[in-house]
């Protein structure tokens, strides 16, 4: 379990994006995460407006998004500017270096151009990382590897796991972290996000399993919480924003000491 603040961790962290990551989860006190699965762009930036200023993470499907412009993530990575948050498209890459490579960096989305952060599965090996890395270091970007997943009767095994730290571990500078259910290891620099969390455990129809912001934080030692349905289908998502903040913030100060 690892209890160095944020603040020390970034010190030591050889990603620029992990860095700068780190440094905003202890100056703006949050480690909430918003995965912002709507499909127009009005409410995308709608949702990030509102919940900005409560996230350090905004996490996007920006391909979900039926009326895309480029104008959306021109006003996305203002929003982030503005509000102090980081924005994570949520892509899952999984195919050979030089398509993820053109997939990163080109066709309509451009996804290395606005986005701070994206993710890719390890199944393809270290080439699919290689490649995201040609585009993402000129733009100072980082990855989250897929080790863990929420949803019931995935095929992620201990053995993947220790296949996707072990390849993530040639790219130090590159990898940020793990989108998992657990920290993977006591090495500090690495960030770890937890999906399907919400404030009581549970599973929904379609296989989504659910933790608890301390189970996450206090009990699997991850570091930053993601929250969608949570908050997005709340009566008051600021609200509800607010709430998932100050209980992730004080699992963390509790681990901390």
């Amino acid at each position: 379990m690892i209890s160095m603040s944020y603040q020390q961790r970034a010190k030591s962290c050889p990603s620029i994006a992990g860095k700068k990551l780190l440094n905003l989860m202890d100056s703006k006190k949050t480690n909430l995460a918003l995965s912002a699965d709507v499909t127009t762009a009005d409410e995308l930036l709608q949702i990030a407006e509102l919940v900005g200023p409560e996230i350090c993470l905004l996490k996007t499907h920006i391909d979900i998004i039926n009326n895309y412009t480029p104008e959306l993530t021109r006003q996305l990575v203002n929003l982030a500017a503005q509000l102090e948050f980081m924005i994570f498209e949520d892509r899952k890459f999984a195919d050979i270096g030089n398509t993820v490579k053109l997939q990163y960096e080109g066709g309509v989305y451009k996804i290395v151009e606005w986005a701070d952060f994206t993710n890719a599965h390890s199944l393809p090996g270290p080439g699919i990382i290689e490649g995201l890395a040609v585009a993402g270091r000129k733009h100072h970007r980082g990855i989250f590897m897929l080790a863990e997943m929420s949803s019931t009767g995935n095929l992620l095994d201990k053995d993947y796991v220790e296949a996707t730290l072990n390849m993530a571990q040639q790219f130090p500078d590159f990898v940020a972290g793990f989108i998992t259910q657990h920290a993977l290891t006591s090495d500090t620099h690495w960030i770890n996000l937890t999906p399907g969390i919400k404030f009581e455990k549970g599973i929904d129809a379609l296989g989504q399993q659910y933790n608890t912001p301390e189970t996450a934080i206090l009990e699997n030692g991850t570091d930053i919480i993601i929250v969608g349905r949570g908050i997005i289908e709340a009566k008051n998502p600021v609200a509800e924003a607010k709430l998932y903040r100050h209980r992730a913030w004080d699992a963390y100060c509790k681990r901390i000491g």
